[in-house]
């Protein structure tokens, strides 16, 4: 029987282990949206996940929506994201970056020149980002011009040529929590009436396009996606068929063979019955044919949850957020079933080392006692992936 902590090989990436260290958000690139050597320590510590997916990172500097979040569009960008690639295979670990385009989920204090930021539609989101002044409304949006999308397409190729020269295992398309491409994608937010709008069809057409680049330009093997079918993160509105819009999206990412899915189950770091979804269904449609991808669950596992799922075959791999934050050692935790060391909220974005690197790992003398046979500590609830 397979377990949480058995290797695995999915496309052309092996892992340590079923346990990925989700996408978090930390707010502490430095000048020009250049990661730091600060940020290399923080993912080297937390190495022992089979695979992590790094904080997202803007494609271009009209993707940016928060203060302080790294890019991956110059040079100096891939030479910090090459420090923390380096700093993570030093520790036997692997990292996949995670790229993103905001669109509407920013603020004109972040876009190029103080321009609107765009998107899919005109509307404004109902949301807050984090700028110089802290959280504030973002700014109402323009709507791309078709001739404009096949240069967004561009950029998340290029993008991931860039990922792929810092030196990461892979790429993950953040398709998620309501920023860009899900812009494109429901219907509650999209409403062009175009060729990338209306019909299903239609409204999969862009995220299908970047997808197709990317794993063309990087290879399959190495090219995931992360999708969040029914979250309200962001002001995205239920789409009105979400089974069947997702269904169809899986149903044309099958063919392309890619290394996994990476699903947030619910709303993100949130309720997981916010809205009734078969993802058994979408997992039927990306495993068909492509029996080497691998099927990433995420939101509000308890090691209990996340141990049944890999040795039943419900899923490949499981994902955990926060914990990660404040526990570095979380696999080794997991193992155990030792306690988690809280985290410090006041210090989730921007800031220093406080909260970032200085949290402990497990003190030697508990991890003996929590050795088999020792005395085991409750199911700890490891909520919260973002």
């Amino acid at each position: 029987m397979t377990t949480l902590f058995d290797p695995i090989r999915f496309g052309h990436i092996e892992a340590a282990n079923h346990i990925v260290m989700a996408p978090l958000t930390r707010n502490r690139a430095g000048p020009g949206q250049v990661p730091t050597i600060l940020m290399a320590t923080y993912y080297e510590q937390r190495a022992s996940a089979g695979l992590i997916v790094s904080e997202a990172a803007q494609i271009s500097p009209s993707g940016q929506g928060y203060l302080d979040t790294p890019g991956i569009y110059n040079a100096e960008q891939v030479s910090g994201w090459r420090r923390i690639a380096d700093a993570v295979h030093a520790q036997g670990g692997k990292l996949v970056m995670q790229l993103w385009h905001v669109g509407r989920i920013s603020h004109t204090s972040l876009q190029p020149g103080g321009q609107r930021p765009v998107s899919s539609t005109a509307r404004r989101a109902n949301a807050n980002t984090f700028t110089t002044n802290g959280f504030e409304a973002v700014s109402a949006p323009r709507a791309l011009r078709l001739d404009e999308l096949p240069g967004i397409v561009d950029a998340y190729k290029e993008a991931a040529r860039s990922a792929m020269n810092a030196g990461c295992d892979g790429i993950e398309v953040h398709g998620a929590n309501g920023y860009l491409l899900e812009q494109f994608l429901r219907d509650s937010i999209n409403d062009r009436t175009d060729g990338y709008g209306g019909s299903k069809a239609n409204r999969v057409r862009l995220p299908m396009e970047v997808m197709s680049a990317i794993a063309s330009e990087v290879g399959p093997g190495r090219t995931g996606l992360r999708l969040s079918p029914v979250t309200p993160v962001n002001d995205a509105g239920q789409d009105s068929d979400a089974q069947g819009l997702f269904n169809l999206l899986l149903e044309q990412l099958a063919p392309l063979n890619l290394a996994f899915i990476h699903v947030i189950e619910g709303a993100t770091g949130g309720a997981r019955d916010v809205a009734p979804f078969d993802y058994g269904a979408l997992r039927s449609r990306f495993k068909s044919g492509n029996e080497h991808g691998a099927w990433i669950v995420n939101n509000a596992y308890t090691r209990t949850m996340a141990m049944g799922v890999i040795a039943s075959g419900a899923a490949d791999m499981v994902a955990f957020g926060r914990p990660f934050i404040s526990n570095p050692d979380l696999v080794n935790r997991l193992r155990l079933n030792a306690p988690l060391a809280a985290v410090n909220v006041e210090s989730l974005y921007g800031g220093g080392a406080a909260g970032y690197t200085d949290y402990p790992v497990l003190d030697p003398e508990i991890a003996v006692r929590l050795e088999p046979g020792g005395q085991p500590g409750t199911d700890f609830d490891y909520r919260h992936g973002a």
